[in-house]
């Protein structure tokens, strides 16, 4: 009896350790670890394209921001309705693919991120959307 056992006991019991999911989710993270890696690489080295006949140009966008006053800004910089009616002109004739984002406050007047719009549509910028920040649902 000294030092002996129950037998039988743990004889049903698994003792090893299933390690599928464990290399499912190392290869997952693998993968994602060089896509990622691939991208941030593409972005870092310095390059000159080359020039093509057919090569297509990036299309540009301007960013027009209205705060709550609503005052306007292009880029990051003040600008008058006048002044903005001219650099969207002049964008559109160097690019006919030309977008822009409207940022507007959520305390800005509607009638202010109308009349972006207006002016926008009237210097012929068609695709233009509007910078929103995500709702959390369920919150």
């Amino acid at each position: 009896m000294a030092g002996g056992t129950q037998g039988g006991d743990d004889e049903g019991l698994i003792t090893d350790i299933n390690v599928t999911p464990l290399v499912d989710v190392v290869l997952v993270l693998l993968i994602i670890l060089m896509v990622t890696a691939t991208a941030i690489v593409s972005k870092t080295i310095p390059m000159e394209l080359p020039k093509a006949a057919t090569g297509e140009k990036t299309p540009s966008t301007m960013t027009i921001s209205i705060d709550a006053a609503g005052d306007l800004f292009l880029d990051a910089q003040p600008i008058t309705t006048d002044a903005l009616r001219a650099k969207v002109h002049e964008a559109q004739e160097q690019n006919q693919d030309l977008r822009a984002v409207i940022a507007a406050d959520g305390r800005t007047e509607h009638a202010k991120v109308v009349h972006v719009i207006d002016v926008l549509r009237q210097e012929k910028v068609t695709k233009f959307a509007i910078n929103v920040r995500p709702q959390d649902i369920g919150r």
